[in-house]
């Protein structure tokens, strides 16, 4: 029997390559054409309202003329650039939150350098999270206002959901871990591994300071080395004379490869609490000598999760529900995987009339 029963003649094999190479110029003089001013990323307008440190705090012109009056924050990772919820018009979770009537507020993390290699996770969270809400408490005259934590910043929103629920009106959380050892995430696997294959936190920060961001965009690259490093370039031959195309193909790359450097000391401790002692779960996380409790969140909480997550599995995430003291839980879940939460168009209808219709119902 034959094992390969598709028979491909030499003229057709000679006709594939040569449409493929005639798509492969074309591109490439689409790209020629393209200048960085059109790889532009972040669509809607924003204004500095507060800066600490590397930190900027921004606040997002409203697209409506009476917004919602209680504001949302979000909190974004540390390991990657935050506009990626507002990449470009199209596919902004921001923008759409906005048009939805929402008043919206974002820190961005800005660059650690050298000098902030011992900024910890109390540095973090009770440090600039907690000055963040009471700027934009401040701002509006209101004693709690509404957070929104994404991936690990949804983590540290639990946290300081838990260490001050009474600044705190409504928490969401999106795309977000909580049960670190959960089966089926091969980013668990690689920090949590035994033996030689373990990570060792302690040793990397006393070699390196600051973990490059370049050494945590390999490793997230490899836990898909065929799709992620050989697939999307094959697969970029075929939209690279679409200018249009390629530009969004350009934008998420521009993302992928932007990681911040991390601040040594929280690395390290978010790795070996979070990821390695499975702490959370647990109830035994230490942020500045208090004990982060998740029953201590009695406010209302929506957890969005997505199905295809390879980075955060959904029983990861899911986890939360017999964690948290509310008694107001919603759990929402999207077809799609960690990056289609923000850039997938199907979800990008769904998602944020779901955010903003569950906050101002509460």
């Amino acid at each position: 029997m034959n094992p390969f029963p598709v028979q491909i003649s030499p003229e057709q094999a000679a006709q594939e390559l040569l449409d493929y190479n005639t798509k492969v110029v074309q591109g490439l003089q689409a790209l020629n054409n393209l200048t960085e001013d059109e790889i532009q990323v972040g669509c809607s307008e924003k204004e500095e309202v507060y800066r600490e440190d590397k930190l900027v705090l921004y606040r997002f012109k409203s697209l409506v003329e009476q917004p919602f009056e209680t504001p949302l924050l979000i909190v974004y990772a540390l390991v990657n650039r935050p506009y990626m919820a507002d990449l470009q018009e199209n596919r902004s979770l921001i923008r759409n939150l906005l048009k939805l009537g929402l008043d919206v507020y974002l820190i961005d993390w800005g660059y650690p350098g050298r000098e902030d290699r011992w900024l910890t996770l109390d540095d973090y969270i009770n440090g600039y999270i907690d000055n963040c809400v009471d700027e934009v408490c401040r701002r509006h005259g209101l004693e709690h206002i509404n957070l929104l934590g994404i991936c690990q910043g949804g983590v540290f929103s639990m946290c300081y959901t838990a260490l001050h629920p009474e600044k705190i009106k409504n928490l969401v959380t999106m795309v977000a871990p909580v049960d670190f050892h959960v089966d089926g995430s091969l980013l668990n696997t690689w920090t949590c591994g035994t033996g030689p294959r373990q990570m060792e936190p302690d040793l990397m920060v006393e070699a390196l300071g600051n973990i490059p961001g370049d050494f945590m965009n390999f490793g997230f690259l490899m836990l898909k080395p065929f799709q992620l490093n050989l697939q999307k370039y094959a697969a970029l031959a075929n939209i690279m004379h679409d200018e249009a195309k390629l530009t969004n193909f350009l934008r998420m790359e521009k993302w992928i490869f932007d990681s911040p450097d991390q601040a040594g000391e929280a690395w390290r401790d978010f790795i070996k609490q979070f990821y390695q002692g499975n702490k959370l779960v647990k109830g035994e996380v230490q942020i500045g000598g208090q004990t982060v409790n998740l029953k201590n969140i009695t406010q209302p909480v929506l957890n969005v999760y997505a199905e295809q997550d390879h980075l955060v599995p959904p029983a990861s995430s899911m986890a939360l529900e017999d964690l948290v003291g509310s008694n107001d839980y919603t759990a929402q879940s999207f077809p799609t995987g960690h990056i289609g939460m923000y850039v997938s168009g199907k979800v990008q209808r769904d998602l944020p009339p779901t955010i903003a219709d569950w906050l101002k119902e509460r």
